[in-house]
């Protein structure tokens, strides 16, 4: 007898294999029993995953409805190589450990099935396990789609009912996410974005409202994507969503799975990317979730100087099990595929890549070249970005890498890790120390502003001003500017105006758009009140109008990774802390001006020498009356004198207004 019921049509697996095939016994079902012995996996699925390039585990492992013998229910897979004894237990059957046991493969995988008729979706359950001498653990699902909301642990079986409604923006992301293309990225935390009670940290809008109130909103600033902070399930509120547990499934703080669907859609429809923040560096000891998962180190190296994580007290990946490679690749695959994702930020890479990372001499043993290099981890972050350009060659990866590690958006073939972009937190730290200064000694650190340039094209750079510099008592971004209010907020418009006009993506955390005047607490809703004042509604329609200038002008985005984008035209005048440099379009037409006055002094009649086509025209000047500034130095007609002729040089002659930058086209 041949039974299969095809979960997926667009899974490539061979013809199903009769059960004489699958199984050494050939009594495929036993309705005597409640758990029957049935596999959606062939020899190939487990071989692949045991290698470490199984990536689609999230269609057969898990909890999946099917049909068997006209009986509906729910068919188990769970891996726990470890383990004498593994027994699904819920509602269903009043948690009884006894009564509903998986199967073990035959083949010593490691992997325990079995087919429930009856079960439901919506049916919560979690895996009794016997492990490695006795041990009792009992752990959710790790491939669950659906998580009970926290404290509770359990999974929920389920099935995604959603239709998609984004066809326009599948068809056109290429352009949208490549490289030559703007991006402006909004990082958002999605429960405290916005609470249906601004300070309880207990209340949540589900995943619909959010769609109502964050999709206009992102639209009306100009921003081309968002990025949101982890949304996977997690157990701690306090992690932000950093120590996951739910690999495969949404929070379900905000509602069911497919209300995130609803959201990422709605984004979709109005021609904004989602990026996710993605965790495959380490994860938490919570006792429903991966540690220990079948009483041994199933998930986790078993060395704690690689397995455990000093930082965060939390547990490392074992990069090196095959298993573990197709979990972690099959997440990250599971959201592209599924959820319609236009890319993920890979979360603290450097701590992968180094054996080093946060340990002092003796706590780490090298590798076999003795570096300090995690050779599996390197493998995995390359096999990751070469599957997911493979099958979704019009998203991008983004590494949060922090060290000075070479190539890490350069293509694997060329020795890089094959990333899209990384997180250029050199040129977040240097600018942020340079607008700290008082503006009379700025003089002297204007190579904190120029640097960023000798080392630019090393790597695909975004500029990340994040979550991690608003918190821990680093003060929200207009705080960290010196000065009285007004300076404060003419001195952080030229600081964004700066990171708007540097070469590379920009990404901003939300409340930064307003100057949000406390430090980002994820447990109230950022301070939307302050929209009242003008130099908040000042800040906020400057950040407006740089997004426009962004995606309106190709000089800031055609050639943004490349050498033919940038010139520096002046960095003579340290004294005056004045900068000028330029941004290259594919047409000299295009190009733009940048000057920047980073002292409160008024300067007229500026000289600038330059060649090449003319500019004639102020088409930004972040000291403006609607961004709160004195709106009394500008430019409405460009002047020029002739310096060589024959080499089309000439003089410009402007007037910088104070602690402010202009661009001129």
């Amino acid at each position: 007898m041949e039974i299969f019921n095809e979960m997926d049509s667009s899974v490539s697996d061979p013809k199903p294999l009769k059960q004489a095939e699958r199984y050494e016994d050939k009594n495929f079902i036993d309705t005597s029993k409640e758990v029957w012995n049935y596999s959606l996996l062939y020899d190939n699925d487990v071989q692949t995953f045991q290698q470490g390039t199984n990536y689609t585990l999230y269609k057969k492992f898990g909890s999946k409805p099917i049909s068997v013998l006209d009986k509906e229910g729910y068919y188990f897979c769970v891996w726990a190589p470890n383990a004498t004894k593994v027994a699904v237990m819920g509602n269903f059957n009043g948690w009884d450990k006894e009564s509903h046991l998986l199967n073990p493969r035959w083949d010593n995988s490691g992997i325990w099935e079995g087919f429930i008729p009856g079960i439901k979706k919506g049916e919560i359950y979690k895996y009794h396990i016997t492990g490695f001498e006795g041990r009792i653990t009992e752990k959710g699902d790790p491939f669950a789609n659906y998580w009970e909301q926290r404290p509770k642990t359990a999974t929920i079986t389920w099935q995604f009912d959603y239709e998609w409604k984004d066809e326009t923006w599948m068809h056109k992301r290429k352009e949208c996410n490549a490289l030559d293309a703007p991006w402006s990225v909004y990082e958002v935390h999605l429960a405290s974005w916005m609470r249906p009670d601004a300070n309880n940290e207990e209340a949540y809008n589900d995943y619909y409202y959010i769609a109502q109130r964050l999709v206009p909103y992102v639209k009306e600033m100009g921003f081309t994507h968002v990025e949101f902070m982890p949304v996977m399930e997690h157990p701690f509120d306090g992690s932000w969503g950093y120590q996951c547990t739910g690999f495969f499934a949404p929070t379900s703080r905000f509602g069911e799975p497919e209300g995130f669907m609803h959201l990422i859609d709605e984004l979709h429809n109005a021609d904004i990317g989602v990026i996710l923040d993605w965790v495959p560096s380490h994860f938490p000891y919570d006792a429903h979730g991966l540690f220990m998962f079948d009483g041994t180190h199933t998930y986790e190296y078993a060395d704690m100087r690689k397995g455990f994580h000093p930082d965060w007290n939390s547990y490392i990946f074992n990069y090196k099990r095959g298993e573990v490679k197709s979990f972690l690749i099959s997440s990250a695959r599971f959201w592209f595929d599924l959820f319609h994702i236009d890319g993920i930020r890979v979360d603290a890479v450097s701590s992968m890549l180094k054996l080093d990372y946060s340990r002092s001499h003796g706590q780490w043993e090298p590798n076999e070249y003795g570096g300090n290099g995690n050779l599996e981890a390197i493998a995995f972050i390359k096999d990751l970005n070469e599957t997911i350009y493979r099958d979704f060659p019009d998203v991008q990866t983004i590494a949060e890498e922090a060290t000075d590690w070479p190539g890490i958006s350069q293509p694997t073939f060329a020795g890089g890790l094959g990333f899209g972009m990384k997180w250029m937190m050199g040129w977040m730290h240097d600018t942020l120390d340079y607008f700290k200064i008082d503006p009379f000694f700025r003089s002297h650190h204007q190579n904190k502003l120029s640097f960023s340039m000798v080392y630019f094209y090393n790597e695909n750079f975004m500029l990340p001003l994040s979550h991690d510099e608003v918190v821990h008592g680093k003060s929200p971004m207009i705080y960290k500017m010196p000065g009285d209010e007004w300076q404060k907020f003419a001195n952080l418009r030229a600081l964004y105006t700066y990171m708007w006009t540097h070469p590379g993506a920009r990404l901003l955390f939300m409340g930064d758009e307003f100057a949000q005047t406390t430090e980002w607490n994820y447990k109230r809703e950022l301070d939307w009140g302050l929209l009242g004042h003008e130099p908040h509604i000042g800040m906020q329609q400057c950040i407006k109008d740089l997004n426009q200038i962004l995606v309106s002008q190709p000089a800031l985005y055609k050639n943004q990774f490349t050498i033919y984008g940038f010139d520096w035209i002046d960095l003579n005048h340290r004294d005056e802390c004045v900068i000028v440099y330029r941004r290259k379009g594919t047409r000299e037409v295009d190009d733009l001006l940048i000057i920047l006055n980073l002292t409160p002094e008024p300067r007229m009649d500026w000289h600038i020498e330059l060649s090449g086509k003319i500019y004639t025209q102020e088409i930004f000047n972040s000291d403006a009356k609607k961004y709160w500034g004195t709106g009394n130095i500008y430019n409405p007609h460009i002047r020029t004198q002739n310096v060589n002729v024959s080499e089309k040089k000439y003089n410009i002659i402007v007037n910088l207004p104070p602690l402010a930058a202009i661009v001129l086209k």
